[in-house]
């Protein structure tokens, strides 16, 4: 019974990430904006811009990032930076 429960939940799972439908958080996972660093997919969806993009702010040396092994990350906290640099004034939109 519980192998066919598992199997029924990883099904689930598997579903949600071929439609698009974003997982439920985890209990333990971390506000993205409390996280040190993010991949560089969740980095263009949060900012709202396209990959071409983003990897010219990082050439540009506006977006700071950090190795870890072969795998390339984004400080969150310059991402966050260059949003609120680039947000308008209140009322002046």
């Amino acid at each position: 019974m519980r192998h066919r429960r598992q199997l029924e939940n990883d099904a689930q799972n598997d579903a949600s990430v071929l439609v698009g439908v974003p997982k439920p958080a985890m209990a333990g996972e971390i506000p993205f904006v409390q996280r040190l660093t993010c991949t560089i997919a969740e980095a263009f969806e949060v900012g709202g811009g396209g990959r071409t993009t983003l990897y010219e702010l990082i050439g540009e040396g506006r977006i700071s990032t950090t190795a870890v092994g072969r795998r390339r990350l984004v400080l969150v906290q310059s991402l966050l930076s260059l949003i609120e640099s680039n947000r308008s004034p209140v009322g002046l939109a």
